[in-house]
């Protein structure tokens, strides 16, 4: 067992070393190109777990080599970060799966900010972490500067010619780097084939199709330069023919000693076409007619329509009536006969090669005996090796006659116009046509001929002479800037043109033509003139196209508003066109409209005479919109009587041509009807009706509140009444004008209401008027008016609207009366020659401003005189002791009471009479009346209310009176002697008993000690006072125990 034990270890050892996880990527450094698509491999060895690992990339950039950026995950869709993530979503990065264990991360557009040290990693799936879970590798992003150019063209060929063609490569990589060149074409959408190429190890190799032709050196690609490459085809066939391009790769060398194309592009394509080889050729001879004139020329064409015509040799013969007058050998160079010779020398003929294919015969002058046939013949000719010319096929076309007439002197002119009428501006053409048509060499002078509108004589315009000269006359200096003369080449007709018509160009034309023949002497004969036809020219004005919109409108609008009047031209004839307007306004009171302005061509004012008399001019402002259609005219601050229909006048001017402005044509608009009305009466005050009671010497407040105005510029009036009771009509109090300037109403009628009026504003549209120390007269019914003034464009202030409140009815009360005094009663008993007080109380008082008059009274029971009802109370008599007035005043006393009078007031409700010296006599009933005095706001004193006291029984008793007698005098006390103890004693006798009765059952019948009771009672003990002034006593004394 122990030897057992080293191997097994051993062998643990060995599977967990060959289980350790690894994680390669490709090896870096890589270089690779902006925007190009890349791939790096990542694959791993010795995991545990499913055999379809997942993968992640990340990046660590070179400005932040330590944080890693996540790019892309087999596994999380959410892995990369922002700045990848729609390349990721667009499939501009993804990761390619090759097997379960490895993958391709693709990078279809390289980006500069994609270079970094990019990192594979692969998650745990093993049992625990053993081995690498990541690799890193770096990449380097270098700029594009592979350049590829060729020169696009488009190159028809011939079968057997050469071809070459020209490839422009460079490159400015810094890294080394290899360069491989390949050429192909391709037609259509057929797949390209390769011409030949040289690899990036300067390897030259041919494609399959032509190995072949490069073995032979037919195909072949040279270096011309540092950077270009030449292919060079010979002896082309027609199979080449399609598009040629090449492509240039540039290769850079991995750190595995791998070549890696990081870039690959291709040229602009040439076009080529090869056309098969063919011996035929044909030969025809044209010229432009057949009939001429004895000076005309006539060139004699003939063409070769051969392929391959530069490569091949052809002579050329001519001949006239089948004798020959030049011929052409395959150097070109002409060979006349001796007549032809002559006139080839003097410049009246000429025999030459135009082109490869094209040979010209050509008689500057023609002749009578010109006339005839004439034709050319062409022969190929074959070079021999000795070269030597042989003569091969030939080929002629058909003669070609020819007529030459002598020139006649007889010919007819005529002057024409497809425009007699013709309108300011535009142009017009005069022709002089001379028949028969005379050669150009023909000498033919032409004049033209004006007769102006209006006038009877013809003056000469411009003359065209016999030898290609232009001479003006001095009479119409103007025509010459807008006239221009021209003569055919293939006639003697003569054009006159004339641009810009006007008025001074109307009239009649006519042109006189004159042949002319030189002599040999370089003298002039005139052989004929014919004069023309008269042609009338008629120059109108052009046809307007004026239109004014003729739509109605009504304004109805606030006045200070501005009224906008517009004038719309529709179309006009002319873009240069310039128009005056002219504004006017029609009253309903007048007949025909009236002037207000006018606006000139020239864009000058002027006001009209309704401008002047309404003082328009300080309120008008014209406008025109830059596209020039549109008028506008505005009335600021608009008035009640600018009320009215609007109308404009448009008259259109154009410029003449001679620079003078004329009316062309005039239209009325539609009418604008404006009205213009005073602003909307939204004046309003608040019709609520009030009814306010107040006291006198109380302030009031009457409120007129404005709740909505017309404008809030507007300026208020506000005007109080008020109807009093009794008085037939309303009475104004006080008016605040809108200056607010206060005036009162009549005084008479106001009296002292005048002086207690009081009237303000706190804020807009609410006014207070305020009454002091109301009276009583002030009562009636209260209103305001409000008239509302508005400020009219021409700064006069006029009434728009006024309104009234709701009544206020004010009720003003005199104090209700709360006097209230002591009512109760009381007894009183005196000694006489004592002195006794009476006290007046007042218990409450309707207003601490209240005066009281106080009047004491001695009621006493009259002296029976005779029988009295039985329902009638007994009468007493009622005589005054004292009177003290509101006003302090003393009442005399009367004769008894004289001297024996003290008056005091203790407090403002508290009266004391004292009365000295009481006697028998003063025995009775005494009490107080009071009269509460208020002052009314104009201080005068009236009695609002009076009130009595309670009685008090005064009994003054004599000094030798008994108990008896004073008891038996006074009810009362009678009473309270010998009636009342009675039923108390027994109630109380009655409760004693139920006590001891209780308390006996309760006690078990237990007694007191000795077998006595515990309570015993004796009657009760009165003890009555002598004098009557005190109450009896009442004692209840208790038992004795036996």
């Amino acid at each position: 067992m122990r030897t057992l034990r080293p191997q097994l270890a051993s062998l643990l050892l060995l599977g967990m070393a060959l289980a350790q996880r690894q994680v390669a990527v490709q090896e870096g450094p890589l270089y690779r190109t902006e925007g190009s698509h890349i791939t790096l491999w990542c694959k791993v060895s010795g995991y545990q777990g499913p055999a379809e690992q997942n993968f992640q990339w990340s990046i660590y950039l070179p400005s932040a080599p330590e944080r890693e950026v996540q790019i892309v995950s087999t596994v999380d869709p959410s892995f990369p970060y922002a700045i990848y993530t729609q390349r990721v979503r667009s499939r501009g990065i993804y990761v390619e799966r090759v097997q379960g264990d490895a993958v391709l991360l693709h990078i279809t557009e390289l980006q500069d900010r994609d270079a970094g040290e990019y990192e594979c990693h692969t998650p745990n799936t093993d049992e625990r972490y053993f081995g690498s879970y990541s690799a890193k590798m770096n990449l380097v992003v270098i700029p594009d500067s592979l350049r590829v150019t060729a020169v696009p063209q488009t190159l028809n060929k011939v079968e057997h010619d050469s071809l070459e063609l020209k490839c422009e490569v460079s490159k400015s990589t810094a890294q080394h780097s290899h360069v491989s060149i390949a050429w192909y074409r391709q037609r259509g959408s057929e797949v390209p084939v390769e011409i030949i190429s040289l690899s990036r190890d300067f390897v030259l190799r041919a494609g399959n199709a032509y190995a072949q032709r490069q073995a032979t050196g037919d195909v072949r690609l040279d270096k011309v330069g540092e950077t270009t490459s030449k292919l060079t085809i010979y002896n082309l066939h027609p199979s080449d023919q399609g598009e040629f391009y090449c492509e240039a790769a540039e290769w850079i060398q991995d750190p595995d000693k791998s070549w890696y194309a990081m870039t690959r592009k291709r040229s602009q394509g040439a076009i080529v076409n090869v056309q098969a080889t063919d011996k035929e050729f044909s030969v025809r001879l044209e010229t432009e007619k057949r009939t001429y004139i004895v000076g005309e020329p006539v060139e004699f064409r003939c063409i070769l329509e051969a392929q391959n015509v530069p490569d091949r040799y052809f002579s050329i013969s001519w001949a006239f009536n089948s004798s020959l007058i030049a011929s052409l050998g395959p150097n070109a160079v002409p060979v006349l006969n001796n007549e032809f010779a002559q006139r080839e020398a003097l410049g009246q003929l000429k025999v030459a090669k135009e082109s490869d294919n094209v040979f010209v015969l050509k008689i500057y002058r023609l002749r009578l005996e010109d006339s005839g046939k004439y034709n050319c013949r062409v022969t190929e000719r074959e070079k021999t090796v000795m070269g030597d010319f042989i003569d091969k096929e030939s080929k002629r076309p058909k003669n070609i006659p020819i007529t030459v007439l002598p020139l006649k002197a007889g010919f007819a002119v005529t002057a024409i116009s497809r425009t007699p009428g013709v309108t300011y501006n535009e142009s017009f053409d005069l022709q002089c046509i001379i028949k028969p048509h005379y050669p150009s060499w023909v000498p033919v002078s032409v004049t033209w001929r004006f007769q102006p509108a209006g006038s009877t004589e013809f003056h000469d315009l411009v003359t065209f002479t016999r030898d290609g000269g232009v001479q003006w006359g001095d009479r119409y200096a103007g025509f010459r800037t807008r006239t221009a003369i021209e003569k055919a080449e293939s006639s003697n007709n003569v054009r006159l043109s004339i641009s810009r018509a006007s008025d001074t160009e109307a009239g009649k034309y006519q042109c006189v033509a004159e042949l002319w023949r030189k002599n040999y002497n370089s003298s002039w004969t005139r052989l004929a003139d014919r004069t023309s036809n008269l042609l009338e020219i008629r120059v109108l004005r052009p046809v307007t196209k004026l239109q004014v919109s003729k739509s109605k409108r009504s304004i109805t609008l606030v006045e200070n508003r501005p009224i906008p009047l517009n004038c719309s031209v529709k179309s006009q004839t002319s873009p240069d066109s310039h128009f005056a307007v002219l504004w006017y306004v029609h009253k309903p009171s007048d007949a025909d409209g009236k002037l207000i302005l006018k606006t000139t061509h020239s864009s000058a004012f002027e006001y009209g005479t309704y401008a002047e008399e309404e003082g328009l001019r300080g309120r008008l402002q014209f406008e025109r919109s830059a596209s020039g259609g549109l008028f506008s005219l505005t009335v600021q601050r608009a008035e009640v009587r600018d009320s009215g229909s609007y109308y404009c006048h448009v008259e259109e001017w154009l410029l003449s041509p001679n620079h003078a402005w004329y009316k062309l044509a005039e239209e009325v608009s539609g009418r604008t009807e404006v009205t213009v009305k005073q602003p909307d009466n939204r004046l309003q005050v608040n019709q609520t009706h009030k009814n306010i009671t107040v006291l006198e010497n109380q302030w009031v407040t009457l409120e007129c509140l404005v709740s909505s105005r017309t404008s809030p510029s507007s300026q208020l009036s506000v005007e109080w009444y008020v109807w009093r009771p009794g008085h037939p009509e309303k009475e104004v109090v006080a008016r605040l004008s809108r200056q607010s300037t206060l005036r009162y109403g009549d005084v008479a009628a106001l009296g002292d209401l005048r002086n207690r009026l009081h009237l303000e504003s706190p804020s807009p549209g609410l006014y207070l008027l305020s009454i002091q120390n109301a009276t009583v007269r002030d009562s009636g019914a209260y209103d305001c008016r409000v008239e509302e003034w508005l400020l009219d464009p021409s700064d006069r202030w006029y009434k728009r609207a006024e309104d009234l409140s709701g009544l206020i009815t004010l009720t003003v009360k005199q104090p209700d009366p709360t006097l209230q005094v002591d009512t109760a009663t009381a007894n009183l008993t005196v000694q006489e020659k004592e002195s006794f007080p009476l006290d007046c109380s007042i218990l409450s008082r309707s207003s601490p401003e209240s005066h009281f008059a106080v009047t004491w009274y001695n009621l006493r029971a009259k002296e029976p005189g005779g029988r009295v009802e039985e329902d009638e109370e007994e009468e007493e008599e009622r005589e005054a002791v004292l009177s003290v007035g509101p006003d302090a005043v003393f009442s005399p006393e009367a004769g008894r009471w004289e001297g024996r009078l003290r008056f005091q007031r203790l407090s403002a409700v508290l009266f004391r009479l004292t009365v000295l010296q009481a006697g028998g006599a003063d025995t009775g009933n005494y009490s107080c009346r009071v009269e509460e005095w208020l002052a009314d706001p104009n201080g005068v004193w009236y009695r609002l209310a009076e009130e009595e006291s309670g009685t008090v029984a005064v009994h003054v008793q004599d000094a030798g009176s008994t108990l008896q007698s004073v008891i038996c005098s006074n009810d009362a006390l009678f009473y309270f002697v010998f009636f009342y103890p009675f039923p108390i004693f027994g109630i109380l006798i009655i409760t004693i008993l139920l006590v001891r009765f209780k308390s006996r059952n309760s006690s078990k019948n237990s007694e007191g000690k000795n077998g006595v009771p515990l309570l015993w009672i004796k009657e009760p003990h009165l003890n009555y006072s002598p004098t009557c002034l005190e109450p009896p006593v009442l004692s209840i004394h208790p038992g004795t125990i036996d």
